[in-house]
């Protein structure tokens, strides 16, 4: 018997690889882009461990080259649906009752295959179905994938060892119980590591799920069910269900044992959720857990002492990192006209210096869009400012979706605050500014706190200690992660636990504990030593 009181140490977040010209790592991902092109995969469920294909096929496409078919996938029906909630329950009971450190184990493990045996494979897949950068696919499939993995194990032993104290003739105990039912899990586009960790942090704390992952990152997501089932992962612990949203809520939101949804995507579609749980109260055996990260219209305010290059590099990165499509990406800058100048100058180089394209060519900065719809939402958004007195595009505000999803990195200066894309998430590469009176500091930030219905991040470019102290305080509910000087995106986990409120979702931050006490049902255990045996109160004698 293995009786250790056993803890994780805090580990490290993983380095990111620099595939540099002439490296081993670069030609080892080169080479994996290049098979991975040339393949076309079939995905099916997996249900209890048991591979199923329904024979509804959809296709996965390259982004960039729309007409290249990545994979092919199974689409689940109800029965399926169904199918799945029950192998989730059946395995509630063997999984929950195993030790954590042996949950934890299995997660550690998964994320040393992903660093050590399939970080070009994870990689590639990242690349070509999600059209990120090497970069961009680096930190998020691997480093953040890892980070996700590791960091929980250590959260969930910190959790665990939070107990109470011994009381006067009692000895009390915590039990960090899992969720009593199962948890469905929806998963975004945009980030591999999310995908992996809506489910891995639900499950390292004992429960299991019904994972419903985005239909154009299914091939990172497959490859994902594959290294937690070669990690040890249980039969149905995870159960992939490819498919679509409405067949799969249908069935699931009305089930008895629904525990909790965790989910990252749009705030509509978490509305609906929201709304349709409460519909539903009356079926459930408990009321459901809702965790969930939804949009954002993130912002960069700059005061007058802010450095003008480095603000400069903040607006552009911030916006044209992966297209713009991360929930942390900037999408609105307020800039004074003291500065303006200036930094217009530096930020027109930079934006000068931006090439899109291809993944496979690692000199493009940008790539393309998602899909089509993206596409087409992103550029009635930039044909809106054409037409608006309000506004001026100085940079881009151009797309073509001949052969790709490719949008050029647009930058919009407005004279109305309230403009539509000051106020409305665009998840594209559409930056908007306001130039405002140098007078107006004061004014503009409660402006920034009340344009957006959203409140993920933000950030303060200032060299005036006074000015950013007043800033955070005036914009304290505007952001979940606020940054000083820094654009507002690049989260790490262990470090800047992420999440927004307001129409932004739950805030219970992702990357740490916080988030994992949310899949538990906590159950005090008091043993009283000596029981008493009179009911008199002792001045009665």
């Amino acid at each position: 018997m293995n009786n250790a009181i056993f803890t994780f140490k805090e580990p490290v977040n993983e380095p990111a690889m620099t595939f540099l010209k002439g490296s081993k790592e670069r030609l080892l991902l080169e080479n994996e882009l290049n098979r991975q092109s040339n393949l076309q995969v079939e995905i099916p469920l997996i249900i209890g461990g048991k591979e199923i294909k329904t024979g509804n096929i959809g296709k996965v496409v390259m982004p960039h080259n729309h007409k290249h078919v990545l994979a092919t996938y199974h689409k689940a029906g109800e029965k399926e649906v169904k199918d799945a909630i029950d192998a989730a329950l059946a395995a509630k009971l063997a999984w929950m009752e195993l030790s954590w450190i042996e949950r934890a184990s299995i997660m550690f493990k998964a994320a040393e295959l992903i660093s050590k045996k399939y970080r070009y494979m994870l990689n590639a897949a990242t690349m070509l179905g999600q059209d990120k950068n090497a970069y961009q696919a680096e930190i998020d499939s691997v480093c953040e994938t890892i980070d996700y993995l590791r960091f929980n194990a250590y959260f969930s032993s910190q959790i665990i060892s939070n107990q109470p104290g011994i009381g006067l003739g009692n000895i009390n105990r915590l039990e960090y119980r899992p969720l009593e039912g199962f948890v469905y899990t929806i998963t975004p586009f945009n980030f591999t590591a999310i995908a992996s960790n809506l489910n891995t942090s639900v499950a390292i704390m004992g429960n299991t799920t019904v994972w419903k992952p985005a239909t154009t990152s299914l091939l990172s997501s497959y490859y994902l069910m594959m290294i937690f089932k070669e990690a040890g992962l249980p039969d149905g612990v995870i159960n992939f269900v490819p498919g679509s949203g409405s067949v799969l809520s249908n069935v699931v939101l009305k089930h008895p044992d629904l525990a909790g949804i965790h989910f990252t995507g749009s705030t509509g579609v978490f509305n609906y959720l929201w709304k349709t749980v409460g519909d539903n109260l009356e079926l459930y055996k408990s009321y459901p857990k809702l965790v969930g990260e939804t949009g954002g219209k993130d912002f960069i305010f700059a005061h007058n002492s802010a450095k003008k290059r480095e603000l400069a590099t903040a607006i552009v990165s911030g916006a044209f990192e992966y297209q713009g499509q991360k929930c942390s990406a900037a999408s609105r800058t307020y800039i004074p006209k003291s500065i303006w100048k200036e930094t217009k100058e530096h930020i027109l180089q930079l934006v000068s210096e931006i090439k899109v394209g291809d993944v496979i060519d690692f000199n493009n900065y940008m790539n393309a869009v998602i899909d089509e719809d993206s596409f087409d939402n992103i550029m009635s958004y930039i044909n809106y400012a054409k037409k608006s007195d309000d506004a001026q595009i100085i940079a881009g505000g151009e797309g073509d979706k001949s052969i790709g999803y490719f949008v050029q990195p647009t930058i919009i200066v407005t004279t109305n605050p309230n403009f539509k894309s000051m106020q409305e998430e665009i998840f594209g590469p559409v930056m908007t500014i306001y130039v405002y009176e140098d007078d107006k500091y004061e004014e503009t930030l409660k402006i920034c706190d009340q344009t957006s219905q959203y409140a993920l991040t933000g950030a303060i470019f200032s060299n005036d200690k006074y000015a950013t102290v007043l800033a955070c305080r005036l914009l304290r509910y505007a952001a979940g992660n606020f940054y000083y000087n820094d654009k507002p995106s690049g989260a790490m986990v262990g470090q800047q636990p992420f999440g927004g409120a307001r129409m932004s979702g739950t805030n219970d931050k992702a990357g740490s504990s916080l988030n994992l006490l949310r899949w538990t049902s906590p159950r005090t255990i008091k043993e009283t030593l000596v029981s008493p045996s009179e009911i008199k109160y002792p001045y009665m004698d």
